[in-house]
């Protein structure tokens, strides 16, 4: 019997795998208010409509973009959403500019899209993809290992 392909992990990481994978109520998914501060470059909040809160830096944003590229890039490294990506050890800092969204798009009645400043434009980040990656201190203790 072959055990090729089968991924044997710790049971924290199955805990934080059934939270995000969980059914999530309907007002838990869907926005009461959603709004981008993209002129003051800070990031995006949104006002559930279960009552719940939830905000997000423009870089943990784009370190978390749901596109394919992205999110195969991250597996490989093995980085949770919203990890930036390490920079070389070996070549020296340079400037790069904080992550800002050009452009910010409504996608249908579930998303949100942005055109990032670095000339990223495929992630489209689902109300759901949002909500499970949530960044506030009560999600993100229920995460924690």
């Amino acid at each position: 019997m072959s055990h090729e392909g089968i991924r044997i992990i710790s049971e924290d990481e199955a805990r934080r795998h059934d939270h995000r994978y969980k059914d999530l109520p309907k007002d838990a998914v869907e926005p009461a208010k959603v709004r981008v501060h993209k002129t003051e470059g800070t990031g995006m909040e949104i006002d559930w409509k279960d009552g719940h809160k939830s905000s997000w830096t423009f870089r943990w944003l784009r370190d978390a973009c749901p596109c394919a590229t992205c999110v195969e890039e991250r597996e490989k490294d093995g980085r949770e959403p919203g990890t930036a990506k390490p920079a070389p050890a070996h070549l020296l800092p340079l400037y790069q500019d904080p992550p800002r969204p050009l452009t910010v798009t409504p996608t249908g009645r579930y998303a949100i899209a942005f055109g990032w400043n670095d000339g990223h434009t495929s992630g489209i980040y689902s109300w759901e993809f949002l909500r499970r990656h949530c960044t506030c201190a009560d999600c993100s203790s229920t995460l924690a290992p």
